[in-house]
């Protein structure tokens, strides 16, 4: 293994964190010269590494594009960080590749159509990863569209993409005598945890052109966060030069990651036009790629890749209608007019006073917008003229702002995604809450899709406008709520499904509840409590489409919504607060252990909670906090409770598994925290402490850094948070209904609805963040909160806000809805 300077790097990494990249730009509306993709590449409290990082995707992308062409690297601590998006910020680059995730946890997916250039053979084993990859000497480069690496071996690596194609242009330096690109079929990106889930290549096929300045082929992989089964991908790509030589290769099953896996049996060349791992689509075939050799004098070599899921032809169609160029500059340059069109330009502001907040709000709508993947055209299952996408990491992360945002922001792409959604269920008997590879998994708790179609449908979006088949999704989602998925039996939670709709759905059915699992008698199941109240916000979604679509379900969905009520500890005390989310047994006895400061071991998978601490899920009815407060004993008491939730020092460290953040209950990395801060809005004349804790997570745990982002971007949710943040909002998904913040700007156009604008103004931001006043389309206003219609009914609408230092009581109005309002009178 090569020496690696990390002295080097770390201070290189050091620059970058104090000396964010800037794009020169001709135009002040260029927005993408506000775009920094490298926050959130690196751990917070963690220079240097991905650890506790974002697994943000640095590399160039278009907004929901299927190419995410980037730089794939290892990781010096395999304990505690995968290459999720294939980017760590102190690992060797192992090549380059096509498709990758952003933001994820979980086992890394993709990594598949790579390329690696070598500028010597000496001591390489092509199938062995360690042999051949690159510290890299410079610090990368990134802005929208385009991404440079420098490579120890003298070669850099210039990258930019289309929606299914990317091109590279390699420079070789003056003292590099060979060149050489290796394809390996099998690349991937590997995984040290989640083991059930890791990546495997099954095999491969490649072919190439006579003059060796073309190949095409496709590679068979399993596995990844969603445990999908075996499954073609599709290539096709050309040089700009005729190769000298070109060699086709085979080589034993082996894991390239692993040192001296692959001294056994060295791989076979030959200088046939094609080769294949083996015949059929044997699981465990030989791994298979080229390695092509060009002129010593070449100084520059570009290549053209497509990638498709159906076949390499159309991947090779890609190449001709997408980069019909070899040049980088129109490539990069209409790469940033798409993303200035589509994403950036739909949120103005005339305040650029802050230049960090500036970066920090357009970086967030960049990350907010890379996935889900847009694949349609490119479904290899099912005949369909519905929409496509893939690449869900998950609607369970991002069902409470991110689908929120999109929605408000560009509908037709949200009733897109609700249709792809309802179409997988017509195919695949249930709508994903987390899908990658074209395969549903893994459920973290409820059936989230509900709550993205509830939101859709209670926001406007109509079949005759948006086209969407509001008859198949309420089908869809009733399948959720009443058809009980096939045990998987996940290593992290075998006692149900965690690939598609309510895996506990059996105790919802005759319980009310989800039980705790009990290994004595082997009844319940994991996440008990985390999975009782996301079931029930997933009646509430049910309810409010069904109470148009199917009256006679209406009360059937909205009673079952309340289920939470049948865990609800009334006398339970902890830091000397009374009443508390408390597991249950089947059978309706208690475990006399339980405390609500402990999850179990990880907050994870087999645990009472998911990724929050019971303390926490105990504030998560948003669709009936008028029956929550008053049983925490009413507004007073309730605000008390919810101050708790900030002291330092009271969570017990074992949130998140690797997404823990700060020491106190609430958790700025994790989800189910994602509502809390705003809490106070429901309080009545406490609006000023949503707007204090807001100010105070922003400001403490995201920023403009490489470390900026709280742990896992998870698919732009988190950034999606702090850009509400910013916007001086929160939705309420499910809910027509926002709640009122302090925007970050002197003012902001906002548009929304397809072609109309929400205008938000503030004076008095210098004096200090609070409302002192607040008008909503010219009304004063006194209300906490605003409605969907208030803000794109006519031309849209306007929200002005007065800021100032003194913690006004100004939001005497009524409450915020609590429209799923039902005490069912259980006091346990």
């Amino acid at each position: 293994m090569k020496d690696f300077t990390k002295s080097m790097i770390m201070s290189l990494t050091w620059a970058a964190v104090c000396f964010p990249l800037s794009v020169v730009v001709a135009s002040s509306d260029d927005l993408t010269q506000y775009v920094n993709p490298f926050i959130g590449t690196e751990g917070q409290g963690n220079p240097g590494t991905a650890i506790n990082s974002g697994n943000v995707f640095p590399g160039p992308a278009l907004p929901f594009g299927v190419v995410k062409f980037g730089i794939d690297t290892t990781a010096f601590d395999w304990t505690n960080v995968d290459a999720d998006a294939g980017y760590t910020p102190n690992g060797y680059v192992t090549g380059v590749s096509m498709l990758h995730e952003s933001g994820t946890g979980g086992a890394p997916t993709y990594g598949f159509i790579h390329q690696m250039p070598l500028s010597t053979l000496e001591d390489v084993n092509i199938l062995d990863n360690f042999t051949y990859m690159q510290e890299r000497t410079e610090f990368d480069i990134a802005s929208v569209g385009y991404y440079k690496t420098v490579l120890a071996n003298g070669i850099t690596a210039e990258l930019s993409a289309t929606a299914h194609a990317g091109i590279i242009q390699y420079n070789y330096s003056s003292n590099t005598t060979e060149r050489h690109i290796l394809v390996d079929v099998s690349h991937m990106l590997p995984s040290s945890g989640e083991a059930q889930h890791s990546q495997f290549y099954s095999n491969g096929f490649l072919e190439r052109s006579p003059d060796g300045t073309k190949y095409q082929g496709y590679g068979v992989y399993r596995g990844g966060f969603s445990s999908r089964p075996d499954a073609p991908v599709y290539f096709c790509a050309e040089f700009d030069t005729f190769p000298d030589e070109v060699q086709l290769f085979s080589g034993q099953y082996t894991d390239p990651y692993w040192p001296n896996s692959t001294i056994f049996q060295p791989p076979i060349f030959t200088n046939a036009t094609s080769i294949i791992g083996r015949k059929g689509w044997y699981g465990y075939a030989d791994r298979v790629g080229g390695l092509f050799t060009f002129p010593s004098n070449t100084a520059t070599l570009k290549s053209r890749i497509g990638v498709s899921f159906i076949n390499s032809d159309k991947a090779c169609q890609y190449i001709a209608s997408e980069l019909p160029t070899w040049d980088l500059e129109p490539v990069i340059t209409a790469a940033k007019q798409q993303w200035n069109t589509e994403v950036l330009s739909k949120v103005i502001t005339t305040d650029h006073s802050n230049v960090t907040v500036l970066e920090m709000l357009y970086s967030s709508l960049y990350k907010m917008h890379l996935m889900p993947s847009d694949r349609t055209g490119e479904n290899p299952n099912w005949d369909t003229e519905e929409p496509t996408y893939d690449d869900f990491y998950t609607l369970w992360d991002t069902f409470r702002c991110l689908n929120s945002y999109i929605l408000l922001t560009a509908p037709q792409r949200a009733a897109d995604i609700v249709r792809s959604l309802v179409d997988i269920w017509r195919f695949e008997r249930f709508m994903p809450d987390a899908r990658s590879g074209n395969y549903n998994g893994r459920v973290q708790g409820g059936s989230n899709a509900d709550n993205v179609l509830a939101d859709a449908w209670v926001k406007g979006l109509n079949a005759s406008e948006y086209g969407i088949d509001w008859t198949d999704a309420y089908a869809a989602m009733k399948t959720d709520a009443e058809m009980v998925p096939y045990n998987t039996f996940d290593y992290g939670d075998p006692t149900g499904s965690v690939k598609e709709g309510r895996g506990a759905l059996p105790d919802w059915l005759t319980l009310g509840y989800v039980s705790m699992y009990d290994p004595a008698t082997g009844t319940g199941f994991g996440r008990c409590i985390s999975r009782t109240v996301e079931y029930g916000l997933n009646d509430f979604a049910l309810s409010q489409v069904a109470k148009d679509l199917a009256p006679q379900d209406y009360a059937h969905f909205f009673n079952r919504s309340a289920g939470w009520q049948t865990i609800w500890q009334h006398n339970f005390t902890s830091l000397n607060f009374t009443g508390f989310l408390a597991p249950l047994y089947a059978n309706g006895t208690r475990d006399p252990t339980y405390s609500p400061l402990y999850c179990g071991e990880w907050c994870s998978w087999s645990d009472i909670t998911y990724e929050g601490l019971p303390w926490e899920y105990s504030w998560t009815i948003p669709y009936d906090m008028k029956t929550l407060i008053s049983f925490m004993g009413g507004s007073d008491l309730a605000e008390s409770r919810l101050d708790a939730m900030f002291i330092p020092g009271l969570q017990d460290g074992t949130v998140g598994q690797g997404n823990g953040v700060g020491t106190a209950i609430f958790n700025p990395g994790n989800e189910p925290s994602f509502g809390t801060p705003f809490l106070y809005n429901y309080l009545g004349q406490r609006q000023w402490k949503s707007v204090m804790r807001s100010r105070e997570i922003v400001n403490e745990y995201y920023s403009n850094r490489r470390d900026g982002v709280p742990g896992n971007s998870d698919a732009g949710a988190l950034e999606s948070w702090m850009a509400w943040n910013l916007l001086g909002l929160y939705p309420v998904a499910t809910q027509p209904i926002y709640l009122l913040l302090s925007p970050w700007f002197g003012d902001l156009s906002v548009s929304v609805a397809g072609n109309k604008t929400l205008k938000v103004t503030a004076v008095g931001s210098e004096d200090g963040p609070y409302v002192q006043s607040v008008k909503v389309n010219g009304v004063q206003w006194e209300k906490s909160w605003v409605t969907h219609d208030n803000i794109i009914g006519g031309d849209g609408g306007t929200i002005d806000f007065v800021l100032g230092s003194e913690k006004i009581r100004w939001d005497t109005g009524e409450l915020p809805p609590s429209p799923g309002h039902l005490d069912l009178g259980i006091r346990n």
